[in-house]
């Protein structure tokens, strides 16, 4: 696995097991603005997924121990992240099979370098327009990042700023789960050498006892066995 240094809060991880191909996109993510993680195995890619949030997923539909196709279906179920596909396969029907199963973008390769930044900023521009709208509005629930207002079944919902900001969060990303570790980095912006992931554990269990009917059958915070948390949006 690579890890950059351009930007601490904007990762990208990159499936790429071909060296020249690994190369020429990880020069380009990163002159992008990217930090990146690399890999070319299915299994590795997943285990990154759950060690951090990611910006961005560009994929080779060629990859060890899975099919590309099957792994792109995998994590469009559990992840938003914009997701550009790359291939050597220069058929229509790919592209337009791996658009329907949740890619955002397909580029075949050999591609100008120019044209894929440019499709890579176009990718972003879109995912920071979609992303965290000001009112978060759920079934009975509303949030509202700009005032930091939140209302349970029309009534307000009085919360200190930490845990604000951790369900907040959360429900910017519905459906996605996310690590202790991932939360202390993005709510607390801990640094390696600062990480109680009590902490999170903690701020969860207030959360619960201010928006949760049954805290022992939660509806919008679910824990995820051994990984950590999910928003039920």
């Amino acid at each position: 696995m690579d890890q950059g240094s351009a930007n601490p809060h904007r990762w990208a991880l990159l499936i790429e097991d071909d060296p020249n191909d690994l190369d020429l996109a990880s020069e380009i993510l990163r002159r992008e603005g990217f930090s990146l993680m690399t890999t070319g195995s299915a299994v590795k890619a997943r285990e990154l997924l759950r060690a951090r949030a990611v910006d961005l997923c560009v994929m080779d539909l060629a990859m060890a121990e899975q099919s590309g196709l099957e792994f792109l279906v995998d994590i469009r179920g559990q992840y938003s992240c914009p997701i550009m596909v790359t291939t050597g396969q220069a058929d229509v029907e790919t592209a337009v099979v791996s658009l329907r199963l949740g890619a955002d973008d397909h580029m075949i390769k050999p591609f100008p370098p120019a044209l894929f930044a440019a499709r890579i900023a176009a990718l972003m521009r879109r995912a920071g327009g979609e992303r965290a709208p000001n009112v978060l509005q759920f079934d009975g629930l509303r949030i509202d990042t700009a005032a930091r207002d939140i209302t349970l079944d029309g009534e307000p919902v009085v919360m200190p700023a930490r845990e604000f900001d951790l369900l907040a969060f959360l429900a910017s990303h519905p459906r996605q789960v996310f690590s202790r570790r991932q939360l202390l980095e993005q709510v607390w912006e801990s640094s390696p050498e600062w990480q109680d992931e009590s902490t999170v554990t903690e701020h969860v269990r207030k959360i619960r006892l201010r928006i949760e009917t049954d805290v022992r059958t939660p509806r919008w915070i679910s824990t995820v066995r051994r990984v950590g948390y999910r928003f039920n949006g």
